[in-house]
């Protein structure tokens, strides 16, 4: 008997049935795919969690000191919690009760993310296993009076959407607070192109390992019958978006049966999957998507040995 997720199928079915062929990116997200993105952030190639670390490590104490004490922490995508536990920890030091909400549709990494920052004085720690916008919902319901909000959106996520949904998306994060709340936003920077794509294309393919598991996660959970081999990895500049665009090309031409979504899929040889965009940035770009989602953005740290920023957007 194969465990159909509805919703996966239907997302599966309305990609593969598209002229470009795309699956959403949150399902590379899985256990076996939640462990895979934890080494793609150790490896050389790959700057952006070391860099975001970086700005962590040496600006947390900035951060907190930014946002009033008491207040409520809504993080989408916490993953395993490392880099959020500097922020926790640094708000804790100002004896105020913080109430930490890891937001996640993938069960492993909230477990993971709550047993790493269970310990930290002064904080509690409370996890939705939902969506981002359905666990910020929530969140936004259970705010008690007078408490403020500071919504984490850590890592470089806002970059996997395209420049009109991720205006929408923040806008609709922008919806679900009040004034003088606050987004902490990371953002990549644009770099060098040969840059970009050894960070999506490792020597030692964990990534292209980490966009195969996608197909083994339709095969596991759909019924899927994807023959891995006869895919590969692939990674390309878009320069007029100024984004890295990861795909799964098929070597052959062939038919591919999903039985829990009942569909066969045909792909001709060279013919790709597009599993995931990773947009990167300018400064400027990033003032101007502030004033155009309602924000105002009282304070940036860049960390310039790999190119990234964080930036504190306050609702206004």
């Amino acid at each position: 008997m194969i465990a159909v997720s509805s919703i996966f199928a239907e997302e599966v079915c309305a990609g593969l049935a598209k002229a470009q062929k795309e699956l959403p990116s949150k399902y590379l997200y899985d256990a076996v795919g939640s462990r895979l993105f934890e080494v793609i952030t150790v490896l050389p190639e790959y700057g952006v969690t070391r860099a975001e670390d970086r700005i962590l490590e040496r600006h947390a104490g900035d951060i907190a000191a930014h946002v009033p004490g008491g207040i409520a922490i809504a993080e989408l995508g916490s993953g395993s919690g490392i880099k959020t536990r500097r922020i926790l920890s640094a708000l804790s030091q100002g004896h105020h009760h913080t109430r930490y909400f890891p937001i996640e549709i993938s069960a492993t990494a909230l477990a993971a993310c709550e047993r790493e920052v269970s310990d930290i004085s002064m904080v509690s720690v409370v996890g939705i296993e939902r969506e981002y916008l359905d666990g910020l919902l929530e969140v936004a319901a259970r705010r008690r009076s007078g408490e403020h909000l500071l919504v984490l959106f850590l890592g470089s996520t806002i970059g996997n959407f395209e420049p009109p949904a991720a205006i929408a998306f923040l806008r609709k994060i922008r919806s679900m607070l009040e004034a003088g709340d606050f987004l902490l936003l990371g953002t990549d920077l644009m770099k060098p192109v040969p840059v970009l794509l050894d960070a999506y294309d490792d020597p030692l393919g964990v990534t292209a390992a980490f966009n195969l598991n996608l197909l083994a996660r339709i095969n596991r959970e759909l019924g899927g019958h994807f023959v891995l081999s006869q895919f590969e990895h692939v990674a390309r500049f878009n320069e007029s978006a100024r984004s890295i665009e990861m795909h799964l090309r098929s070597r052959v031409g062939q038919s591919i049966l999903i039985e829990a979504a009942d569909l066969t899929v045909e792909f001709e040889e060279g013919e790709t999957i597009w599993t995931e965009s990773s947009h990167k940035y300018c400064l400027p770009q990033i003032a101007t998507m502030a004033a155009e989602s309602g924000f105002t953005c009282p304070a940036q740290w860049i960390d310039t040995e790999w190119g990234f920023a964080e930036n504190l957007w306050m609702a206004g």
